[in-house]
């Protein structure tokens, strides 16, 4: 069963707190580079795509450069999401030569979630600063606003407008819509996104029927070294076993991985925490 991507948390341990993100149980960890060495060396067979995110901000990570410059290497497209909030410190090491990801994709709702320690059009400012010089660099760079109330274009958030305003400034020309938001300039896009519910096992059962690409081409590797389904398990209610200890293979081919691959082929939901999963019920419309 591989997987093209992989979606490897480097820390469980965030700069923010914010309101649509779950957060964790897990013991805060943050990954040296010995152990950031052995999982990319047992992922890479497996995975082509190396996303840096689960939970926890990677830019808080002070070794992210050169993770980021050891993963290029060993030929991932290294692909970083962040809230943004720490680009004015760190971006230029990001974007230096070799280190530069694939994509980054910067949540700039996480500003209405949290009393962020600078102005609102600061944090605004530096999030398309570095995306035009990521762009500049040869990164994609998406900027998103994950905050709509539902698909309905009127059910934005109260802040949307001043970023909209912000963009359209920085970015006057003519934008291009694309089939999940708009191309604002080479290599620079919004995506918009709903609110979700992130699944718990303490949720309602939503159903037993259901798809996920989960195990089909992704898996997450938790800042321990534990194997879930997808990059949605954000407390380990999954565990198929630990790459500390397991080979990926043996992992990915046991009984219970191979119960939830085989289930979503036919179309069911085996595993309780997948049951109340939104994503699931998205694939089922």
């Amino acid at each position: 069963m591989p997987t093209h991507k992989a979606y490897l948390e480097i820390t469980n341990v965030c700069n923010l707190s914010c309101a649509f993100c779950p957060g964790t149980k897990r013991r805060p960890h943050t990954m040296t580079q010995a152990e950031f060495t052995h999982l990319t060396e047992q992922l890479r067979p497996w995975a082509d795509y190396l996303y840096f995110h689960l939970m926890g901000e990677p830019t808080a990570h002070p070794l992210l450069p050169e993770f980021l410059r050891q993963a290029n290497a060993a030929g991932f497209h290294t692909m970083l999401t962040t809230n943004g909030t720490l680009l004015g410190r760190c971006g230029d090491a990001l974007l230096a030569e070799g280190t530069c990801p694939h994509k980054v994709s910067i949540s700039l709702h996480a500003f209405e979630a949290n009393d962020i320690p600078m102005a609102f059009e600061d944090y605004i400012r530096t999030c398309i600063a570095f995306a035009k010089n990521a762009a500049a660099a040869g990164t994609i760079a998406v900027l998103r606003l994950w905050n709509l109330d539902g698909r309905a274009e009127g059910a934005l958030h109260e802040k949307n407008d001043a970023v909209l305003a912000l963009l359209h400034a920085s970015f006057p020309d003519a934008w291009t819509q694309t089939r999940s938001g708009y191309r604002l300039f080479d290599r620079i896009f919004l995506e918009w996104g709903e609110k979700f519910d992130w699944p718990s096992l303490t949720s309602p059962r939503l159903s037993e029927k259901g798809f996920c690409y989960g195990l089909r081409d992704q898996i997450g590797v938790l800042s321990d070294g534990t194997v879930v389904p997808c990059c949605l398990d954000h407390d380990g209610d999954i565990p198929l076993g630990n790459l500390f200890s397991q080979s990926l293979d043996e992992i990915l081919t046991s009984p219970r991985a191979k119960a939830i691959y085989d289930g979503f082929t036919s179309h069911k939901c085996t595993d309780p925490l997948c049951q109340r999963c939104m994503r699931a019920e998205y694939y089922r419309r």
